[in-house]
């Protein structure tokens, strides 16, 4: 009788303690929206932060709310695009988009200054006078992307990152690490793309890569269709206007245009 006692008392505390959390979570619980559930279901989970909020519950609550566009889930796509245009009855245009590294250069036609021995990486690298390459815009290959990539898009070859396009979600995780701003989303159907982010000009810069735009302008003047322009000693590619002849390529005397 003594050892029964206690065990009933801890049974009836145990069912007391059980009923009270059921009441609770019925009538305490917050009720859910049924548009955000939807939206939700939309969206591919990646929770990569692309669309500006911190994971795609976040970002469905705030297009539910009409806080945020439809069309910013990147790694979505046209997939998530249809199927939320479906549940909004708005037609959302997309564009898929890869990222790109604008560097060509690596340890065969770029010049160093000095060998970085300190912490790893780009970010810590960039702190100590701009980084160890005489281009101060270029690539210095500490591998800070490959690692915060979330999809395993990038890799490492010849001391260089490189992006699989076919693995690539356009997330921008990438865009936000990378301390030179190197890499930028561009169309996937981009057909002529400057592998350069030096911005300026002169004999010390053709020295410090061999692979550098140097602004001088020869591809603006040959292309056909006026889709190169020169802009801040950099040549700009525009997309739109591009129809892939392939003259600026042909004609780059740096051979920077791929």
């Amino acid at each position: 009788m003594q050892i029964l006692i206690p065990i009933i008392i801890v049974v009836a505390i145990g069912v007391f303690a059980g009923l009270l959390l059921a009441f609770a979570s019925k009538f305490m619980a917050v009720p859910s929206d049924e548009k955000t559930e939807k939206i939700r279901e939309c969206l591919p989970g990646a929770n990569c932060g692309a669309c500006g909020y911190s994971g795609c519950d976040g970002y469905a609550a705030a297009i539910a709310a009409g806080e945020a566009k439809p069309d910013k889930c990147a790694p979505g796509g046209e997939t998530a695009a249809k199927a939320l245009s479906e549940i909004l009855g708005v037609e959302i245009e997309t564009e898929k988009k890869i990222a790109f590294i604008a560097c060509g250069g690596n340890d065969e036609n770029t010049t160093k200054k000095f060998y970085y021995d300190g912490m790893p990486g780009c970010a810590a690298a960039a702190l100590t006078i701009g980084g160890p390459l005489d281009c101060e815009y270029g690539c210095m290959g500490y591998g800070d992307c490959v690692k915060e990539c979330p999809f395993g898009a990038i890799s490492m070859k010849d001391g260089r990152p490189v992006i699989d396009e076919n693995v690539c979600m356009a997330c921008g995780v990438c865009v936000d690490t990378c301390p030179k701003h190197l890499i930028k989303l561009i169309p996937e159907n981009s057909l002529a793309r400057v592998n350069c982010s030096n911005c300026k000009r002169g004999g010390a810069v053709a020295k410090a890569c061999a692979v550098s735009c140097i602004g001088c302008g020869i591809c603006e003047k040959n292309c056909p269709v006026g889709a190169v322009k020169v802009v801040n000693n950099l040549a700009v590619i525009d997309a739109t206007l591009c129809n892939g002849c392939g003259t600026c390529k042909e004609k780059c005397p740096r051979k920077c245009i791929i």
